[in-house]
């Protein structure tokens, strides 16, 4: 699996399609995220822009291997695994993605409340983001797996497909996303930085049920 891992990982490197998705995300968060601004609400605006980035690089990864290359790497190590690896290369980009931005941001944003007059722990603050990217990277992993091949071949199917996915992830009520993306807001308001079980546990068991099916009809799909 290591192997795999190391090998999906080349091809994403080598690729340079994850330089859009990377430049699009940086841009997003220079107009979002300015110095002296309130640290929690600017890494809830950073955490909920990484979801789309995400499955994007899902599906740069799940696309970059030509068929013949593909069914190489399914017949020596099983189809199952082959696309697990290039799922797992994906998240991994986005979560190394994730926590560079937690940095950027935990270090010019001012560590107050969205009205300034009280104080919030700067690294508490900065590790309450990192939970929050790790969640949005979990859920575009998720709607990257579903929305791209093995379930839906067409690209005309699968990018709008992925935008709407991620709209509703984070605007619907009892989505992991938006119930991080809220405690961040909410404790920026309050001064406090929230803890946000719940929410890991959703994005956590929505990730492994996406990843499994995905990988379960790779076999048959491919």
């Amino acid at each position: 699996m290591s192997a795999l891992l190391r090998y999906q990982t080349a091809l994403l490197v080598r690729s340079q399609r994850w330089l859009p998705p990377v430049i699009l995300y940086a841009v997003f968060l220079g107009i979002g995220v300015q110095g002296g601004q309130p640290i929690l609400d600017s890494l809830a605006y950073a955490a909920g822009a990484l979801l789309p980035v995400s499955a994007w690089l899902v599906r740069i990864c799940v696309t970059n291997e030509p068929p013949a290359a593909r069914s190489c790497a399914a017949a020596a190590a099983g189809p199952g695994r082959a696309h697990l690896a290039s799922l797992l290369a994906a998240f991994l980009a986005a979560a190394a993605l994730g926590g560079a931005a937690t940095l950027v941001v935990t270090a010019i944003s001012d560590a107050v409340s969205t009205n300034a007059r009280v104080p919030v722990p700067r690294i508490a603050a900065g590790a309450a983001g990192l939970v929050a990217m790790l969640i949005t990277a979990l859920l575009g992993t998720a709607l990257g797996a579903l929305a791209n091949w093995p379930l839906l071949r067409s690209a005309g199917r699968a990018v709008p497909t992925m935008l709407l996915g991620a709209l509703l992830l984070l605007v619907t009520t009892g989505s992991p996303a938006k119930s991080a993306l809220t405690d961040l807001t909410t404790g920026s308001r309050e001064g406090t930085v929230p803890v946000m079980v719940g929410a890991s546990a959703g994005a956590i068991a929505v990730a492994a049920g996406a990843v499994w099916v995905a990988c379960a009809l790779c076999s048959r799909r491919g």
